[in-house]
């Protein structure tokens, strides 16, 4: 193991290094949180495919594969369809707002008073998305140095703190770009034809197997439809998701880039569906499906091979973990902290701001590898995580964006009936049953349709400011320390 030992060393220090090299580039607030909006194309791709596929889409796209077939392709396939679905409808309109988070576009749409609710509601999700990322740590880390599971975590952890509080999104975007290149190769190019040889091929997998586990919709349609509830709705509409939006250099970036990178992660899910289905023939009687690519890489890849195709599973804890955690820090300060605080400076004074955005990626990452040390359950937090935003946040947000009738209080209500009727579901049915997110996102709906139109149109004078903002005009200056990186030729 010592050769896939050094794979890893080497790929950890390359990540805290890319984290010294962001903190010299990120100067200011816009450079900290959205890399200045000027990624170009390329990195635009790469940086959007690292953070949707995380451990959940490998490990757990992997996990399905050996448990239901090419049908286990759905989970990831669905993650693909959302990301596109943002690209090509709704992610030009995102990046000419030139905001930093979601509640900043309710309070643009609405008027000013959506943001600190619907910030705590983002809040929790961006954390527990956090958490459930560290957690997968000590799944690596086992695999790879038998290792405490605690220590683990806090190995892992701490590394995606450190470069992410140094450089920002400018670490983040080149660590991401490293994470996206090590998962193509290791999983698409090296894990995919390696599994299915070493399975005899197609033919063999076909004749050992199950005929379900070759049947598209084997999974079951009401999966499949849960999925796409939570899922695909749910990359419309998450800050970590957005917060990438807003690097584009401009609309048609992120338009094009999007669309590369969701069609990405649809050949994605197919190959972790058939690595997965590869496992089941080799090792058909795993104490647990999530066991299957630990397994396979452990006991089938040669050396060096086998270390590279570990750092890419490590590679996409990390991106999401990196991406969810930024995500968290900007949400805490921009929305709860500073709102609570009635923090308003007046015009051309000067402030730090990149030094109070670095000190909150530091205590929300402290406080992440916490919750997950004390943490067992990764699928009941990834749930709650993913009902509490679509419950809460997905009809007021598409509902801003489409319906120019509905109003502030109409939003405002629609976050605490959705959010309460998900929680207050949960502990009825039980957090992983798929009743929660039906009826609460139902709730959220009627009261968004019901009270926006019972109270008075949104004021003519926001939403004119509101198309302005949408058009690509009209956008408040950014930070005034920014004229120096201007100076810096986009990402390309």
């Amino acid at each position: 193991m010592a050769v896939d030992y050094l794979v890893i060393v080497v790929y950890l220090a390359g990540m805290l290094a890319m984290g010294w090299w962001g903190m010299r580039r990120a100067k200011s607030k816009s450079e900290f949180l959205v890399a200045g909006r000027r990624l170009g194309p390329a990195m635009y791709s790469g940086t959007m495919a690292a953070i949707v596929l995380g451990g959940a889409s490998t490990i757990g796209g992997v996990g399905l594969g050996y448990q239901y077939g090419l049908s286990g392709a759905w989970m990831v396939f669905t993650i693909g369809l959302g990301l596109l679905a943002l690209s090509v409808f709704f992610s030009a309109r995102i990046a000419r707002l030139k905001v930093y988070t979601v509640s900043e576009m309710l309070d643009l749409r609405y008027g000013g008073r959506a943001g600190v609710i619907s910030g705590l509601v983002m809040w929790a999700y961006t954390l527990m998305l956090a958490v459930t990322s560290t957690i997968a740590y000590a799944t690596i880390f086992d695999v790879l140095f038998d290792m405490n599971r605690t220590l683990a975590i806090v190995l892992g952890g701490s590394i995606v703190v450190a470069y992410s509080t140094l450089g920002g999104m400018w670490s983040i975007t080149l660590t991401d770009m490293v994470q996206f290149v090590v998962k193509t190769i290791g999983v698409l190019l090296l894990l995919l034809p390696i599994a299915v040889v070493k399975a005899g091929g197609f033919a063999e997998m076909k004749a050992q197997l199950p005929t379900e586990y070759f049947d598209p919709l084997g999974i079951g349609g009401e999966t499949i439809f849960t999925y796409v509830l939570i899922y695909t709705f749910g990359m419309l509409i998450g800050q970590d998701i957005w917060q990438r939006v807003f690097t584009a250099r401009s609309d048609r970036t992120a338009r094009w880039g999007g669309t590369v990178a969701g069609t990405y992660c649809l050949a994605y899910a197919v190959a972790g569906a058939v690595i997965g289905t590869a496992a089941k023939v080799l090792y058909p009687n795993l104490a647990s499906a999530d066991d299957a690519f630990a397994t396979i890489v452990k006991d089938e890849l040669p050396v060096g091979v086998r270390g590279l195709v570990l750092a890419a599973a490590l590679a996409a804890v990390m991106s999401t973990s990196s991406g969810a955690l930024i995500a968290c820090a900007t949400v805490a300060n921009n929305d709860i902290w500073s709102r609570l605080r009635g923090i308003v400076r007046p015009e051309g004074e000067q402030h730090d701001e990149v030094k109070g955005n670095r000190a909150f990626i530091l205590l929300m990452g402290l406080a992440v590898i916490a919750t997950a040390i004390a943490l067992n359950d990764v699928v009941q937090a990834l749930t709650v995580a993913y009902n509490l935003l679509v419950g809460g946040l997905l009809v007021p947000i598409l509902g801003g964006l489409l319906w120019k009738r509905g109003t502030a209080q109409g939003a405002l209500a629609s976050v605490a009936v959705g959010g309460l009727a998900v929680i207050g579901l949960m502990a009825t049915y039980g957090i992983l049953a798929n009743e929660p997110v039906y009826y609460g996102l139902l709730a959220s709906l009627a009261a968004y349709v019901v009270v926006s139109l019972a109270t008075r149109p949104t004021d003519a004078a926001v939403l004119a400011a509101w198309r302005e903002r949408l058009a690509g005009r009209g956008a408040e200056p950014e930070n005034a320390s920014e004229t120096v990186s201007e100076q810096v030729p986009a990402a390309q």
